[in-house]
């Protein structure tokens, strides 16, 4: 029998133990959560508007199709997926509910009351039965589960056959000059950039470690593959600043 209290796993550039991570990941994302829209807009220049557009192109959602945006924090995907399908239902789940909380204060939340279920929950323990959904999405968030092995494997049973996932997440750049430019950026300005907006340097200094952190395309195809999941593939967005990968349970 394994004794879980010895695990550890990496907050940012820090080893904690496992069952620390979750609990400062509520921290930093309740800590963040009022600005953290205008922040995207202004880490990325707001690109990030132009990968969750590139995410919706290659997931392409259909009427009447039911989606689980986990890591969904103020809905940004689930507006996207509930417009281009024209018609469907959208459970948005998160493990931070003052990010919910914002997503609700939304227009576009308003405009699609009728068809948007807001969730606090675990990426790690879905509250869903098997086999419930068409659409896995999870965008900018699967770098801060604690075991993002044990989110894909839960991916896969609550998604129908049939089903497709999508995660979009940042990742590496191949070139090693590119790779240490944007280091410098992200180092230097994101952690700066958010005490200014958001008031909160050390949540943004997090963010940061946590992006060198995640494992790179490969690594992370192999466990989307790992998980069940077939006909997984990845693109690059931006030359590697995020990438998107898709599979299917077939």
């Amino acid at each position: 029998m394994t004794d879980d209290t010895a695990k550890t796993t990496h907050f940012g550039f820090t080893d904690i133990p496992e069952t620390e991570k979750a609990g400062r990941v509520r921290g930093v994302f309740g800590s963040v959560a009022s600005k953290y829209d205008v922040m995207n807009d202004a880490m990325s220049m707001g690109i990030h508007r132009v990968w969750k557009d590139a995410m919706m192109d290659w997931l392409a959602p259909r009427a009447g199709q039911k989606l689980l945006d986990v890591a969904g924090g103020t809905g940004d995907i689930s507006f996207r997926f509930l417009k281009r399908a024209g018609s469907g239902h959208a459970t948005v789940l998160d493990l931070t509910e003052p990010m919910l909380i914002e997503g609700r204060k939304r227009a576009e939340a308003e405009a699609m009351a009728d068809s948007l279920e807001w969730i606090v929950g675990d990426a790690m323990a879905l509250p869903f039965e098997d086999n419930t959904f068409d659409v896995y999405t999870i965008s900018f968030g699967i770098r801060n589960v604690t075991r993002p092995q044990e989110a894909l494997n839960e991916a896969y049973r609550v998604l129908k056959p049939g089903g497709r996932l999508m995660v979009l997440e940042f990742s590496q750049i191949p070139n090693p000059a590119m790779q240490w430019a944007y280091d410098r950026y992200s180092f230097n300005v994101i952690p700066a950039m958010g005490q200014v907006i958001a008031n909160d340097r050390d949540s943004y200094q997090y963010l940061v470690e946590s992006i060198r952190k995640f494992p790179d395309q490969e690594t992370f195809l192999g466990m989307v593959r790992a998980a069940g999941f077939e006909q997984a593939k990845y693109r690059n967005l931006t030359l590697g600043v995020a990438c998107l990968h898709s599979g299917w349970k077939i």
